[in-house]
């Protein structure tokens, strides 16, 4: 065998190892997401909330939700399906996603065959190839992104202002602190009542999650995202395990905004805070994910209740 040929053959095994870990990179996201990530946040599902205190990074988009863009109402239960534009897990299922797999799975595969959008190159010109497809992807994916988060993100939605009442500031039983709304809204006010109940409310999904209790869940979320945690359960079943979550503990959390839609209220909490989250087979309780210590999460949760009711859940997003 020449040197041509033992180079092509060592091109064509890295670009089927890379064609075998790809499912597995595409969908590290969706395995991220914890207890019915997604939902809905009414006019404002697909602005990004403010940073606070708690968490002073980005926040991800919804990966799933019934909203349009557009539109401050929710879509139809089709909708959760495809998950608007970026899919469930972000680029998994979405337009781009399909962009991204379908040019990066013919670049692999022309490395296979010796065709691709690059034919004609070989050995490792072909890995050179497959890189700069790859950095051209990574750049259309985020320009991309970056226009549609300016043109679904209204800039008030990053506007401080005194849109609503101050939190419990040192209140060492919630663990909330003082924050400030943003956004034009008519504004509504968060009373240190309003905190207590949002940490219940994370103690409590978390004990109905992990007893895959949909009946109680009815009870503290909306219905969207009570859809949401049956079709992840059904999977868990799918799969013969079950998710155990417990010893749930607030550490830190403020309000990230507040505000009305009609008769609807919503607001949006930063929460950092610590569980212990395993999975386990049915059947014979063995542990066959997490590691039964506690470990440290940090998410944004959006609260809704109509006027003079009860405080539910209405989307969970990731902090990173």
């Amino acid at each position: 065998m020449n040197f041509s040929q033992r180079t092509r053959g060592m091109v064509r095994a890295i670009a089927v190892a890379m064609a075998l870990a790809l499912p597995v990179m595409m969908t590290v996201s969706a395995a991220d997401a914890r207890v019915g990530g997604g939902g809905s946040r009414g006019s404002r599902t697909f602005s990004a909330p403010p940073s606070t205190s708690t968490a002073p990074g980005s926040v991800a988009p919804m990966n799933r939700t019934f909203s349009q863009p557009g539109s401050p109402n929710m879509g139809s239960p089709a909708a959760a399906t495809s998950g608007g534009l970026f899919g469930r897990g972000g680029m998994g299922r979405g337009l781009l996603g399909g962009l991204a797999a379908g040019f990066l799975g013919a670049g692999l595969f022309g490395m296979l065959f010796g065709g691709g959008l690059f034919s004609g190159l070989g050995g490792l010109s072909s890995i050179l190839g497959l890189l700069l497809q790859i950095g051209l992807i990574v750049l259309v994916v985020r320009l991309a992104m970056s226009w549609w988060q300016r043109r679904n993100t209204p800039a008030s939605a990053y506007a401080g202002g005194p849109d609503v009442g101050p939190g419990p500031q040192g209140n060492a039983r919630s663990g909330f602190g003082f924050g400030l709304g943003g956004g034009s809204n008519a504004p509504v006010e968060i009373t240190p009542a309003d905190y207590e109940t949002f940490e219940r409310l994370l103690g409590e999904i978390q004990a109905a999650w992990s007893n895959e209790d949909i009946a109680k869940l009815h009870t503290l979320a909306s219905p969207e995202m009570v859809s949401y945690f049956s079709k992840d359960l059904e999977e868990n079943k799918a799969r013969n395990v079950t998710n155990k979550t417990s010893n749930v503990k607030l550490l830190q959390g403020d309000l990230a905004e507040a505000w009305r839609e009609g008769d609807s209220e919503y607001a949006t909490v930063a929460m950092r805070y610590t569980l212990v989250d395993t999975m386990l087979e049915r059947g014979t309780g063995r542990m066959v994910g997490g590691n039964g210590q506690p470990e440290e999460i940090t998410e944004v949760w959006t609260f809704v209740r109509q006027r003079g009711g009860n405080w539910e859940l209405s989307a969970i997003q990731q902090a990173n």
